[in-house]
């Protein structure tokens, strides 16, 4: 699929067929991650795959808005080093995370994950040294459900010189 296809068939899904997700493919999304525009060529992130489903239940009864994470056979721990531009930076990553499950035929969604209250307990669950911050969750899986609703058109959120 061509990138701008998948930016375009891009949606939220929140629940996900069993059928587990290739290693390798888990490997290239999280390639594409590591690969997002970054300031001052910072790269402050980290990723951690979670495939154990006993660790997504966990990551699941923690995180708000996440429980849909149980289901899916892989989630993608977002973390960053503290560094001015951490935020920007992921939430980057996170984005390609999410084109390039699209690109693969699977179905993603962002779980934000910073200054959460539950940050800390996810971020020493998957063994992340301390310092690090926890940015988003990824689950990532083979689609269970049709994707979220169409997004608004161009045409009412495209403004020339001025709102």
């Amino acid at each position: 699929m061509e990138a701008i296809e998948a930016m375009r068939k891009r949606r939220s899904v929140r629940a996900f067929k069993a059928d587990p997700v290739p290693r390798e493919v888990v490997e290239q999304i999280v390639d594409c991650g590591r690969l997002a525009a970054t300031a001052v060529n910072v790269q402050p992130w980290e990723f951690v795959a979670v495939t154990s489903e006993p660790t997504r239940r966990r990551i699941a009864a923690l995180a708000d808005h996440g429980s849909f994470i149980a289901q899916a056979p892989a989630c993608i721990v977002v973390l960053a080093r503290d560094t001015t531009f951490y935020l920007e930076d992921c939430c980057a990553a996170t984005q390609n995370l999410l084109n390039a499950a699209t690109a693969f035929g699977l179905g993603s969604c962002w779980v934000a994950g910073d200054k959460k209250p539950s940050s800390e307990q996810i971020r020493n669950l998957v063994g992340a040294p301390e310092g690090y911050k926890l940015v988003s969750l990824v689950a990532l899986g083979t689609p269970g459900e049709d994707p979220s609703p169409p997004k608004r058109p161009l045409s009412k959120v495209l403004h020339w010189e001025k709102f």
